[in-house]
């Protein structure tokens, strides 16, 4: 059984990859003029701190958000997920 805590990797490369897209979608059914559901089946505490104990054992948002908040001249769906962040 494994034991998985988000506060691990939070922020990582493939975190950020999966939210991206995520917010990607939502936001291109937004335009849509028809009502939409989403559930979200595995949703965490939806905040996370970076300065976290668990998350500073870790580091893996050094190779994810961190870079990405960095970037200069970022596609325009990152740009909007870098902006809800």
């Amino acid at each position: 059984r494994m034991n998985y805590r988000h506060f691990y990797h939070v922020g990582s490369f493939a975190d950020v990859f999966k939210h991206s897209i995520l917010t990607t979608i939502i936001e291109s059914l937004c335009q849509k003029d028809k009502p939409f559901c989403y559930i979200d089946t595995h949703a965490g505490i939806g905040n996370y701190d970076l300065e976290r104990e668990e998350t500073q054992r870790s580091k893996e948002y050094q190779s994810g958000i961190e870079k990405l908040l960095a970037a200069q001249n970022l596609c325009p769906d990152l740009e909007s997920y870098v902006q809800l962040i």
